[in-house]
Order: structure tokens, then sequence, then C-alpha cells
């Protein structure tokens, strides 16, 4: 007789709650033992996540950052970026220690927070900020993907990796000014079949905003190739 015919005749622990005891699934947030039911984070770290709370208002630091420079319907972030703090230890995982996971985590704790607040049905269709190609072989994903992916998940909105290429291998962000930020991506993206997002409405997808000059240069080129509007949202405002 199987393990798992015994395990529910005398009531024993499945096979995963068996392993689980020897190899159990650690917490993102804290490095503490999942329990039964919990995945990527606690129940803790789940209530400590410094969430933002601005999705009935278009006045907010996300919309404002971009008055003047593009027309935008909506501007979301999920979460305060905080150095040393939870959540850049969250995109460090992410992007850098090969965890997917979080990134579709992230995605459906940001979709749940849409669908809260009314904005389930407000867009036809995801993009999340590309990578280049190079880059995206070197870390086998594009994390924006992965939280774009968890948000189509619970909105049931499609979502495409592909629509909008990276043609440029711009280098990182970081340190740079938000002249430099805009330079460095101005012409990096392009649209592979304008057919796909002209008359759509489109919800921009990234990891983390500081300057906005990235998810900016994304959401150009939609504007550009015929998007009826755009939105933007990301995991952590900087």
């Amino acid at each position: 007789m199987a393990i798992g015919q015994l395990s529910k005749m005398f009531d024993w622990p499945s096979v995963n709650d068996f392993f689980s005891l020897f190899f159990p699934n650690f917490c993102f947030g804290c490095n503490d033992g999942l329990m039964k039911g919990e995945e990527i984070l606690c129940t803790n770290c789940l209530a400590e996540l410094p969430l933002l709370d601005y999705y009935q208002s278009d006045d907010n630091p996300i919309m404002n950052r971009f008055i003047g420079r593009m027309p935008l319907k909506h501007g979301w972030a999920l979460l305060k970026f905080q150095k040393s703090g939870i959540v850049q230890n969250l995109l460090h995982q992410l992007k850098y220690n090969n965890h997917p996971e979080i990134g579709e985590k992230l995605g459906k704790i940001l979709a749940a927070r849409l669908v809260e607040n009314g904005h389930s049905a407000a867009f036809d269709l995801l993009i999340p900020v590309p990578l280049h190609k190079n880059k995206k072989r070197m870390r086998g994903y594009n994390q924006s993907a992965m939280i774009a992916k968890g948000i189509s998940e619970v909105l049931q909105i499609p979502f495409s990796d592909s629509v909008v290429v990276r043609i440029a291998a711009t280098k990182t962000q970081t340190k740079k000014s938000k002249i430099e930020r805009w330079e460095n991506v101005n012409y990096a993206f392009q649209v592979a079949d304008p057919n796909l997002i002209s008359g759509k409405r489109i919800l921009v997808i990234d990891d983390v905003i500081t300057t906005g000059a990235t998810i900016e240069a994304c959401a150009k080129s939609l504007l550009e190739a015929g998007a009826s509007a755009i939105s933007i949202a990301c995991v952590a405002e900087a």
C-alpha cells in the first residue's frame, strides 16, 4: 500500500508534511520556518510589509513623478522601499538569488490590492518592463515578468513579456543622476508588434521605481505604438 494511502487511513502526516519536518521552507522575510499554509512569507512578515495605500487617489507620489512627462491613467506602488529592510531583501532575493516565486507572490498581493480598490477591470493587457536578452539569459527570467504573472493570475488579464523588446543593453541605473538615468534608457525599448497593443489599456509593471526613467521610456514606446491608455505599477517606490 502506498504511503499516501496509509497516511489517509491512519491520519498520518502527508509525505510533504513529513519532509517539511526535516527540510522546512523558510520565510524570505525573517528566515524562520514557514507554517502549514504559508508560502514565501510568514504571517508576521506579511503583516509588517510597508504597504502603501493610495489606490483611490490619482494625487500620489507615483503619479506626481510623471506630471508633465507623459500622460498616465493610474500609477501605483505596493510597498515603500527602505534600505536594509524587508523590501530590499525580498527584491534582492528575487533579482539575484534565483527566486522568481517571490515576484509572483508580490504580484498577487499587488493584484489583490487593485481588486479591493475597484481596479480589477481597468486594463486589457499587462506589460512587464523587459530585460535585454543578454541579462535575461544570465538571470534566467525577467523579475518584472514574474510580478506580472502573479498579477495576471489574480486579475485574469493576459500578460506578455515579448510585446516590448529591450533593444539596448543599458548599464545599471544605480548611482546615476536623473538626467543620466533618462539618457541611459531613452531609446532602449521597441514595440515588436504594434497590432497587439493598438487601442488597448495597458498596465506597465516594474519591480522598483526611483526616478521612473526606465518605466517611462517603456511606457512611451507603447503610447507611440498606439496604446489607448497607460497605467503603471511597481512593487516598491524608492
